[in-house]
């Protein structure tokens, strides 16, 4: 029996990857048929599969689906109204250009939270074009820093749709998971960013060029940084506040009950988010001018990069209620309480070789989620312990982008590089970050 399952698991991921790389079929779907082979091998019934399949959909997007969407909406406006510019002119106005590496990082750390990566990349990879063209420096030594921030945020801190799919898959607490991933994130993005591109800036030096006219639309009045920061500051101070009254740290004895009612609804990601996008609709959207309508069409627009993000959790969710279904999981934690790796590990390096098989980090990460997920279903780890496999996972996931991942074109596109060139930076960027990322969650693991 325990080899069926064995070899339905395996066979289920080979071909996950093989209807992704070989036969270039959607994640979604690819995700959604590994699911029937799986039930199908490991000799579950028909209607058992199928209804597996649904309830592992339905559990896992009646959180993330949310979340995902209200954070998408959140980074629409904050992408139309300039405040991501204009937040990066403020950190380099603050630090001058001797700083300015180091700038960009903090930059790319705080706008990522509400944008997605490649769009916060866009808005602000002109800036870097401008500090090269005026220091005469390599363009590497602004970018890479910039990257490095903006990778971190999107990989390890929620509300980013990656790190929330993985810790609802895990059962995380996102307080949690936002505090390891400011933890974590912090030193590789360190690493990655301003270290790395001093080193390697030496060593390639790129010259903005016709790559670099690329088009800025003007904004007038654009909300200044510390309204930016204040707003994207209030969910995630609201999420954390929850997690530490609701933890074994803080004694609530002494708080009244109406105030842990108030923090415990406030302090929860769907409120905390909706209170986010109530303050920016108003103090950067209708407060600056924006017209109703016109906020309107930015929702809109910003629910369209939202939905494959839910699509691709669901599936993920699936993945794993049929792992859990077909007592595979159950298999696996086994093999590994009797192993040398603890889940912190396995976690890694199941995203590590899904990332480097296929390049997609969301994919990477929901499909590590997925398969790790059964194996702290044994109730032996505390709230602390699965955050941080998940900020593990999130390190794996970011691994080795290479010529399989589109953000691996992306840069070198804007960036002007040649594929050795991408190679070098990077992708030895993101090694950097994954790594850094994972010996911090060890330290913090053996530490708690």
């Amino acid at each position: 029996m325990e080899f069926q399952l064995l070899l339905a698991v395996l066979s289920g991921i080979g071909i996950l990857l093989f209807l992704i790389l070989r036969l270039k079929i959607q994640a979604f779907l690819a995700l959604l048929i590994s699911c029937i082979i799986v039930g199908m091998m490991a000799g579950m019934p028909a209607l058992e599969i199928l209804d597996t399949m649904k309830d592992g959909m339905g559990s896992t997007l009646g959180f993330v689906a949310t979340v995902v969407g209200l954070g998408a909406l959140f980074g629409g406006i904050l992408e139309q109204s300039g405040g991501a510019q204009r937040l990066a002119s403020y950190m380099l106005e603050r630090t001058g250009e001797k700083r300015a590496p180091w700038a960009m990082m903090i930059s790319g750390f705080a706008v990522a939270i509400p944008v997605f990566f490649d769009v916060a990349f866009i808005i602000l990879v002109p800036i870097t074009y401008a500090l090269s063209k005026r220091t005469g420096k390599s363009l590497l030594l602004y970018a890479l820093p910039l990257l490095a921030g903006l990778a971190i945020t999107h990989a390890f801190i929620p509300p980013t749709p990656g790190p929330i799919a993985v810790a609802d898959i895990l059962g995380a607490d996102l307080g949690w998971v936002i505090l390891f991933g400011f933890l974590a994130g912090l030193p590789a993005a360190i690493l990655g960013g301003p270290i790395f591109a001093r080193f390697i800036s030496r060593r390639i030096h790129i010259v903005p060029g016709e790559f670099a006219k690329v088009e800025e639309k003007e904004i007038h009045n654009p909300p200044s940084a510390g309204l930016i920061m204040l707003i994207i500051s209030v969910p995630i101070v609201l999420i954390v506040l929850s997690t530490l009254v609701n933890s074994t740290m803080v004694s609530t004895t002494g708080i009244p009950s109406g105030v842990l009612y108030m923090i415990n609804l406030i302090g929860h990601p769907f409120t905390a988010l909706i209170i986010a996008n109530l303050l920016a609709w108003y103090f950067i959207g209708i407060r600056r001018g924006m017209g109703k309508d016109f906020l309107l069409k930015i929702a809109t627009k910003s629910f369209q990069s939202a939905g494959i993000i839910i699509l691709l959790t669901g599936a993920g969710g699936a993945f794993k209620q049929i792992l859990i279904a077909t007592g595979s999981g159950e298999m696996i934690a086994g093999a590994l309480n009797q192993s040398i790796l603890n889940p912190l590990l396995f976690g890694f390096l199941v995203a590590l070789l899904v990332r480097v098989l296929q390049g997609s980090a969301t994919v990477a990460m929901i499909t590590a989620a997925g398969i790790t997920a059964p194996v702290l279903g044994d109730g032996i780890y505390n709230p602390a312990q699965i955050s941080l496999v998940v900020i593990a996972i999130a390190a794996g996931a970011s691994s080795f982008s290479h010529v399989n991942d589109s953000g691996f074109w992306l840069v070198g596109q804007y960036l002007g590089l040649t594929e050795k060139q991408t190679f070098s930076s990077w992708t030895v960027m993101t090694c950097i970050i994954a790594f850094t990322g994972l010996i911090s969650s060890l330290m913090l693991w053996y530490i708690i």
